[in-house]
């Protein structure tokens, strides 16, 4: 596999700094998908989540809407809506919506967890066993998008015909996910930036177990990895700190803004805090262009994915979007 033959993408939960409000946040997203727009990424995603400070995406299906009206190429979508949160009609006419306004550049990608905490599940008005009807509530969805039949009593009104004119993808960071896309013959995208413990195994039960469907013919992967690019490896290096001051805020129960980088993060976390950092974010690329080049190659060669989609969560938003402009010339040097 020639690496930079596959596409690369970009996955943003609309992170807000510390010190920075909301409505500066979606301002730097939209720079940011503008320039994904000009350097030739193939998708941009958003993700559902609630009640957090830092991440300023839960309204995923407004965002998808405003950044698609201010790009032109670029697909967007959802990677994705937490399914559990929502009833399957309401999400195929949203989407079916965004889809008939931006033909060709819409994306909907599902995931089954909330997204959140389980205070804020009750809050949502959706419960945690929710989760347990995932299977069946992705199979109505799929349903109110096909054609419409005769005396058929609800309708997706936008949404149903609409086909393959909204791919439907399903996310996971397990290896339930992976079968069930495998079941229903979807593309799969799998959640490796911060949970890839079982990524080989849920890859490879996907790929066994595929049927094709009318929707797709062969198996179809997406990878999920942080990569930090800088002009230097120190100031890369410092910049990840971020999000590893993030992961260890989780830990503790802290969630926040995303906090300003440090000169040294093991003045931060315990020993304990730092091997749960390691382990989640193990799937990340760190440093100047060749060293981000060189950990992107790796990744594609030994999961061989159809797809790559990188994230990062940078305090200072224009180092965040020199990072995506280093990783794409990166990507590009591997052709």
């Amino acid at each position: 596999m020639t690496v930079a033959r596959i596409p690369l993408s970009l996955l943003d939960l609309a992170p807000v700094a510390q010190g920075q409000e909301v409505a500066a946040a979606f301002a730097h997203m939209g720079q940011l998908a503008q320039l994904a727009d000009a350097l030739g990424y193939h998708r941009y995603w958003l993700a559902e989540h609630h009640n957090m400070p830092g991440v300023a995406s839960a309204a995923t299906s407004v965002l998808i809407g405003h950044l698609a009206g201010l790009t032109r190429r670029i697909r967007v979508g959802a990677g994705g809506i937490m399914l559990p949160n929502h009833s399957p009609l309401q999400v195929a006419e949203q989407f079916g919506t965004l889809a008939s306004l931006y033909p060709g550049r819409i994306d909907l990608g599902l995931g089954r967890a909330p997204g959140t905490d389980h205070a804020t599940v009750r809050a949502l008005r959706r419960y945690q066993d929710q989760a347990d009807g995932f299977p069946h509530d992705v199979q109505e969805l799929l349903h109110y998008l096909e054609p419409v039949q005769p005396g058929q009593s609800v309708q997706a009104v936008p949404g149903g015909g609409i086909g393959d004119g909204l791919p439907v993808w399903l996310l996971g960071s397990s290896t339930f996910g992976a079968r069930l896309a495998a079941q229903l013959g979807l593309p799969y995208a799998f959640a490796s930036h911060f949970a890839p413990d079982q990524l080989e195994a849920a890859l490879a039960l996907y790929r066994s177990q595929f049927r094709p469907s009318a929707r797709l013919a062969s198996p179809y992967v997406v990878v999920a990895m942080n990569v930090v690019a800088a002009d230097t490896t120190a100031q890369a290096r410092y910049l990840f700190s971020s999000l590893q001051q993030l992961f260890v805020n989780l830990q503790r129960g802290a969630a926040g803004k995303v906090p300003a980088p440090v000169d040294d993060i093991d003045q931060v976390w315990l020993p304990h805090e730092r091997a749960g950092v390691e382990r989640a974010l193990a799937i990340s690329a760190v440093g100047d262009c060749g060293q981000v080049a060189s950990a992107m190659a790796a990744v594609v060669q030994q999961l061989q994915p159809d797809e790559l989609m990188i994230t990062a969560n940078i305090h200072d938003p224009d180092a965040r979007l020199r990072s995506f402009e280093l990783a794409m010339q990166a990507w590009r040097s591997l052709s």
